[in-house]
């Protein structure tokens, strides 16, 4: 195998060609146009495989051993990043760059190079660059030229990193960021917004309250007896209080309201979850006055907004009846209770989108709703709020004296069975309730449950009229006592035996003469017409709670209900039930029930009557009238109970009773007096009830006198005439 041509040549000797001691000029070595080189005897050129200058003359040349020459600087390049490509590819492209140099440069004098061609064992692309030797190799002939190789293509040099393929990779990635960007906004805004939206609702809006205006309550002439104020509340917000105790102690003497008590409502405080409490009523009602006052402080965590409060202008007139609201504008008692709904109306809202922060404001453009509020309507009563109050007033005068007793007063007016004037005594005040006692608040008129007494005889004798038991003329023997039973029941006027008239009968209220009727009469006709004149179910008035009181069934009658029930006793029944029945007797034996509320009054002003009242036939007008007459002897007939009912002017029914209170059917200490009458009584207009309940006894005292003073303020009130059929008839007790 031929030596290849760039292995370092050596003589027969051994010694390398080329040696310091070849220093003789070669071709032209010494030329001045070769800087670094001409001139320098025996100067070493370089070479890519480090050859002497001589050693490259003496190397054969491919095909025919023609001398490539060329010097150091005919390699070179204007490129200056070529000798960088050079050593990134070992050389290669230099050599092939110098094979097609040698022609011009072997005619040319300077250092001449034998570069003899690899030969590939690949591609040009795949050999890795040569490795330099460090064994000796043979000698080569000198008579034999090198071999040939073909010349290999050059490689490329590496390129260069492309920036046009860096811009169009991010404008890709660009893209396709802003496409996912944009198909997840599409989703947000079309398919996703509702949730979103419904999310993000309770943090962007307000809800505000509009408070509907509770109806009026009226009397019949359209005086005021309650109705709502415009007023504010104070609240705090616990999260913003600084000095609990500091501003506690400002607002006491504004609010009336003690330090500790408001310090206690400021007082930090967690809600369900663990959230802080951010609202606590301080007062209601507050007067704004005094809550401009408040606003005027500027404490930190204290709020002043528009309220409602109930004012009740007679204070404690007709308490009883009206009730009261509480602070949320509820009614809790009486027809303040019982109309609720008809009185509350029904509040309205503006809901409405505003910012956070200071920027807490409608916000404009956003969305906004808002629901009117719907004031109440109002009630227009049967009472006469003058009637009312000096009914209240001459109850109370004549329960001064009394210690824990229970009064009421009933009047009624006859045709139409409105009720002109409850009171109840005690009382209290309805425009500040909360400091009051409860049996004060009850209307003791449909809350009393008691045994009537005598006043039920009159159901009695009007039942015996109706069926024929009786005439106004019959008369019978009526002893001093009679047994029912095991027990005995006597008269407090001993008639021995006498004939007595049904007019002195009433006159004197033998129970005697009364029981004797009722056994002619019959139990079950006599329970019939019990239930005919209202008593056993309650009236319907219109108050809440009202007690229907009790009758007793026919299978409990024992042999001393014979006696007791004709009576008035063994019968439960409040004043308002038994001022019911004689408004019967005194409206021609036709009963109406009786009723306060006269009509409702809307909103736009539109007045509704009430509800017809129930009514239907009890006695017959002349039976009913007969009747009348003989309740007459009550007020007239010497000795009789009822004396100081009489009215001076006027003829004036009626009928005294002696019972007693009834709690949970249980019969408590002292007696229940009452005096129920009518005036006049030709033409019946007004009936009054009156029963007082004395511990203590002294009821009578009280009731007669009572009944008297408010029957003439009533017919004076309403300018009633005195009685024109002349003075009442005379009535004979005992006839011969």
């Amino acid at each position: 195998m031929p030596p290849r041509s760039d292995e370092p040549r050596r003589n027969p000797t051994g010694s390398r060609r080329g040696s310091s001691r070849d220093t003789g000029p070669v071709d032209g070595e010494s030329r001045n146009d070769e800087p670094g080189i001409g001139g320098i005897s025996g100067a070493r050129a370089y070479t890519p495989r480090g050859r002497t200058v001589r050693e490259e003359r003496a190397a054969p040349t491919r095909g025919g051993g023609a001398e490539q020459r060329r010097t150091p600087r005919s390699t070179r390049s204007n490129d200056p990043f070529r000798p960088a490509l050079q050593v990134l590819d070992g050389g290669r492209a230099a050599t092939a760059q110098a094979g097609r140099r040698a022609a011009p440069a072997a005619g040319r004098g300077g250092v001449v190079r034998t570069v003899a061609p690899r030969n590939p064992r690949g591609s040009a692309g795949d050999e890795p660059p040569p490795r330099r030797r460090t064994t000796p190799r043979a000698p080569r002939r000198a008579d034999r030229p090198a071999a040939r190789r073909p010349a290999r293509k050059p490689r490329r040099p590496p390129k260069l990193a492309d920036p046009r393929l860096r811009l169009r990779l991010g404008t890709a990635l660009t893209l396709a960021l802003f496409a996912v960007i944009g198909v997840r906004l599409v989703f947000l805004q079309a398919v996703d917004t509702p949730a979103y939206a419904g999310g993000g609702v309770v943090d962007r809006t307000r809800t505000v309250e509009l408070p509907a205006p509770r109806g009026a309550i009226y009397d019949r002439t359209g005086a005021e007896l309650a109705r709502s104020v415009e007023a504010r509340y104070v609240s705090a917000d616990p999260t913003e209080v600084k000095d609990v105790p500091g501003t506690a102690r400002v607002l006491s003497p504004l609010l009336g309201i003690p330090a500790s008590k408001l310090a206690e409502l400021m007082k930090p405080r967690k809600l369900e979850g663990g959230v802080s409490s951010r609202f606590a009523y301080l007062a209601r009602g507050v007067e704004i006055s005094t809550a401009k006052r408040v606003q005027a402080l500027e404490l930190p965590g204290i709020w002043v907004h528009r309220d409602e409060r109930r004012d009740v202008p007679g204070g404690d007139l007709a308490a009883n009846l009206i009730g009261f609201t509480s602070q949320d504008m509820d009614g809790l008692e009486g027809l303040e209770a019982r109309y609720d709904d008809l009185l509350a109306g029904q509040d309205g809202r503006r809901v409405y989108e505003a910012g956070l922060g200071d920027l807490a404001a409608p916000i404009p453009g956003g969305y906004s709703k808002t629901t009117p509020a719907k004031p109440g309507s109002s009630l227009c009563l049967t009472i006469d709020r003058d009637l009312q109050f000096k009914t209240q007033q001459i109850l109370s005068a004549a329960m001064a004296q009394q210690r824990g007793a229970t009064a009421a007063a009933v009047i009624i007016d006859v045709p139409t069975g409105e009720v002109l004037a409850q009171a109840s005594d005690p009382t209290y005040n309805a425009a500040k309730p909360v400091p009051s006692d409860p049996v004060a608040r009850e209307d003791a008129a449909t809350s009393f449950v008691v045994d009537p007494g005598s006043v039920h005889k009159a159901i009695t004798y009007g039942a015996a009229l109706q069926e024929g038991v009786i005439t106004p003329d019959t008369t019978l023997p009526i002893a001093n006592s009679i047994k029912k039973g095991d027990t005995w029941f006597s008269d407090t006027h001993p008639s021995n035996g006498r004939r007595m008239s049904v007019p002195g009968m009433l006159a004197y209220s033998s129970n005697v003469g009364t029981i004797t009727i009722a056994d002619r009469l019959g139990r079950d006709r006599l329970i019939d017409y019990q239930k005919r004149f209202g008593l056993g179910q309650p009236t319907g008035e219109g108050l809440p709670g009202e007690a229907s009181g009790r009758l007793l069934p026919a299978d409990e009658w024992s042999g001393s209900s014979y006696g007791s029930v004709p009576i008035g006793h063994s019968v439960d029944a409040t004043p308002l039930q038994m001022a019911a029945a004689y408004a019967a007797i005194a409206n021609d034996g036709t009963y109406v029930q009786p009723h306060l509320v006269k009509e409702t009054i809307g909103p736009d002003g539109k007045r509704t009557p009430a509800p017809a009242p129930v009514t239907r036939s009890v006695l017959s007008p002349q039976n009913a009238a007969a009747l009348r007459t003989m309740l007459e002897a009550v007020t007239t007939v010497e000795h009789a109970t009822g004396l100081t009912g009489a009215v001076p002017g006027y003829r004036v029914a009626g009928k005294t009773g002696t019972g007693w209170r009834l709690v949970d059917g249980k019969k408590q200490p002292g007696e229940v007096k009452s005096f129920i009458g009518m005036a006049p009584a030709e033409k019946p207009r007004y009936v009054i009830a009156v029963f007082v309940y004395a511990p203590g006894g002294g009821g009578a005292a009280i009731t007669g006198p009572a009944f008297r003073e408010m029957m003439q303020f009533t017919l004076r009130h309403y300018r009633v005439p005195p009685s024109t059929g002349g003075s009442a008839p005379k009535f004979v007790v005992y006839p011969r």
